[in-house]
């Protein structure tokens, strides 16, 4: 049911598939404008809301309309540890557009997402592209990396969100769920109900039928033949390709298990190769559903790829939801979206505050947290980052030690 109290808008900036959009508006958000440069995010945008959605590239446009809040999540290409991290990648710089965006529109709030890697790629610089601007501006922001499984999604996503008040401290959400099968879901709020497993979220689904368009829509997998047959039969829930015998591994597989070694870095300290084909866990939350999750994942107990549909019921995108454009891109905008259950906890967080009237400009811009993991350790990347968000905004360690444990 959409709660609807009062009426306050927002502006989706690189809108995707609609995982904001869908949060926002369940929560009783009215959408002013979504927009994205990709055809089928527009498409897949009309199919599924009222509201108006736009194809264009959001640097080229002036006249973007004054809400109550701006979301978005910039293209994450550039940062994703899942691809490349091309140093001086333009997508790279849509962040700085977005926080400048934010600064010069003035919403009452905003809501950024972006993947972990965000926080380390190119030595933290794009956190200060996205901080400086918003906080000179005079936003209050809360910057923390959080695992979507805490918030009742069924996979473990880590992902950096960043909620900004224009002159006002906005409340982070609380964690809804605690989770098991990755480090730092199980640290965070334990008293809580467990998140909901693969096989618990999948259980309903009718079988999957080997040719589009499947019921419901998407919910379609082709048989698996030969060589791709046999890895599946082999694999047991939790293994990988690492799993198998050498000369069942994908050659793309291959070459990445033995690159490193190949440039003469040591097999004890490369950390190991992707995990190229996993058998996911069905009394756990899923691994994270990426654009390579339908051909990099098989179902727990089937022989068989996950299907479109079971990927998006994964990203907690309701069974009737339509997804535009080919199936590869519709692949790619389910892999990329910010989970509808996510956006909404987001949402109702923010529309709580706003109702409270919490938005009356009246202090001056701040970093209020800066959280950038659960885990009681950092690698030295991000430790050197870290150090340096707090000396330059000057959030003392204390700060974000007591905003852990109050979070826990």
């Amino acid at each position: 049911m959409r709660e609807v109290v009062e009426t306050f808008t927002f502006l989706d900036l690189f809108c995707g598939a609609g995982g904001l959009s869908s949060g926002f508006d369940t929560a009783g958000f009215q959408c002013a404008l979504a927009i994205d440069h990709n055809r089928a995010a527009v498409e897949t945008h009309r199919l599924n809301f009222a509201s108006p959605a736009e194809q264009a590239d959001v640097t080229e446009l002036t006249d973007l309309p004054e809400t109550t809040v701006i979301v978005g999540g910039p293209p994450c290409q550039g940062f994703s540890s899942a691809g490349m991290r091309a140093v001086g990648d333009a997508r790279n710089t849509l962040v700085g557009w977005y926080a400048n965006t934010i600064a010069r529109l003035r919403p009452a709030a905003f809501v950024f997402e972006n993947v972990e890697g965000f926080l380390t790629a190119e030595d933290g610089y794009h956190v200060f592209e996205l901080l400086d601007p918003l906080i000179q501006a005079g936003y209050c922001v809360h910057v923390r990396k959080v695992n979507a499984a805490n918030f009742g999604v069924p996979q473990h996503r880590k992902r950096v969100i960043a909620i900004g008040g224009l002159g006002w401290i906005p409340t982070f959400p609380e964690f809804t769920h605690t989770a098991y099968g990755a480090p730092g879901a199980r640290l965070a709020a334990r008293h809580l109900a467990l998140t909901p497993t693969l096989e618990e979220t999948l259980r309903d689904l009718p079988p999957a039928s080997q040719e589009p368009p499947g019921e419901p829509s998407d919910h379609f997998a082709p048989r698996l033949v030969g060589v791709d047959l046999e890895r599946a039969i082999r694999l047991k829930p939790g293994e990988t390709m690492r799993d198998l015998p050498s000369d069942l591994w994908h050659e793309s597989y291959r070459r990445r298990a033995f690159r490193r070694v190949m440039d003469g870095t040591p097999s004890e300290k490369r950390g190991g190769a992707p995990a190229g084909l996993r058998r996911l866990k069905p009394d756990e939350p899923s691994k994270a559903i990426t654009g390579a999750a339908r051909s990099e994942f098989l179902h727990p107990f089937e022989n068989r790829n996950l299907t479109l549909r079971e990927c998006a019921r994964l990203q907690t995108f309701p069974d009737n939801f339509v997804f535009g454009g080919s199936i590869g891109e519709r692949q790619q905008l389910i892999g990329n979206a910010v989970p509808p259950r996510l956006a909404y906890v987001l949402a109702t967080t923010l529309r709580k505050d706003l109702e409270a009237g919490q938005h009356t400009p009246a202090l001056s811009g701040r970093l209020v947290s800066f959280i950038p993991t659960l885990s009681t350790g950092m690698s030295p990347a991000l430790s050197a980052i870290s150090e340096r968000v707090e000396s330059h905004f000057g959030l003392t360690p204390l700060v974000a030690q007591e905003q852990m444990s109050f979070w826990r």
